[in-house]
């Protein structure tokens, strides 16, 4: 069976991490699935959105500890290697131009936790963890989570969370602006893909600019960002669902977005 399966719903892609007897801990096969996957997702006109899930109890465990002992072999050299091709995956999440939705099922820690908050949305389920692990094993942390925890959370509660190691349910991660909503265990993949359906069948040029706009605003200036909001505007106003969104409101329908 494949460590990471894709499949394709009603213009949702669900990208599912499937080792759930090591809690889906990272492999090889895994990590190349998804620097494969999500570039080749991004450009299909079949899907509007994608979703990121595990398989089994939990979302995924991260680093796979038991193996941490076999790279003892490695030079300084080779394991940095290894670090800028996982961290690829981080990198492609956030600039890619389609919305990608967590759907934490479980526990997500260390670099799973990371791979959680680079999703744009994240909806948890009752039974859904967070941690950020690394304190555990002695590694100073990983994926991107450092940058993406202060912005979601602010600079105090990101170091009490890496400092201390605690864990968080999925109500208290709601609670601080680390997660988008919680539902029952039950209802969590029916929830998830609904809201996934809701942006796949959205004007998906325009929410591929509002994402490019959303995260420039967590770094740039505000000058810089009002003249990206000029020309992705300009640019959305050229689009086909942008017109049919107009002629809907005259009408007074609901418009039928196509992507174009």
């Amino acid at each position: 069976m494949a460590d990471l399966i894709e499949t394709i719903e009603d213009g949702v892609a669900i990208l599912t991490l499937n080792r759930p007897e090591r809690l889906n801990a990272f492999s090889t096969e895994m990590m190349t699935g998804l620097r494969e996957a999500l570039p080749r997702l991004a450009t299909d006109d079949a899907v509007g959105a994608i979703v990121i899930t595990g398989a089994g109890r939990g979302f995924t465990a991260g680093g796979d500890v038991k193996n941490m002992a076999n790279r003892t072999g490695q030079s300084f050299e080779q394991r940095l290697e290894s670090y800028r091709a996982m961290h690829v995956i981080p990198q492609l999440m956030r600039s890619l131009p389609k919305v990608i939705i967590g759907m934490v099922n479980g526990p997500a820690v260390g670099a799973g936790f990371g791979l959680a908050l680079a999703c744009d949305l994240r909806i948890a389920g009752h039974s859904a963890r967070f941690a950020t692990g690394f304190a555990n094993v002695g590694y100073s942390g990983d994926f991107g989570g450092s940058w993406l925890l202060t912005r979601l959370v602010g600079t105090a509660k990101a170091r009490e969370l890496y400092f201390l190691n605690e864990m968080l349910s999925a109500e208290q991660a709601l609670a601080i602006g680390m997660v988008n909503r919680v539902v029952d265990d039950a209802a969590l993949r029916e929830e998830t893909l609904a809201m996934a359906r809701r942006i796949a069948d959205g004007p998906r040029v325009a929410l591929g600019y509002m994402k490019r706009n959303l995260h420039a605003a967590e770094t740039e200036p505000f000058s810089v960002v009002l003249e990206m909001e000029g020309i992705h505007q300009t640019r959305t106003a050229q689009t086909d669902d942008h017109k049919e969104a107009v002629t809907a409101f005259a009408e007074k329908r609901k418009p039928r977005f196509r992507g174009r």
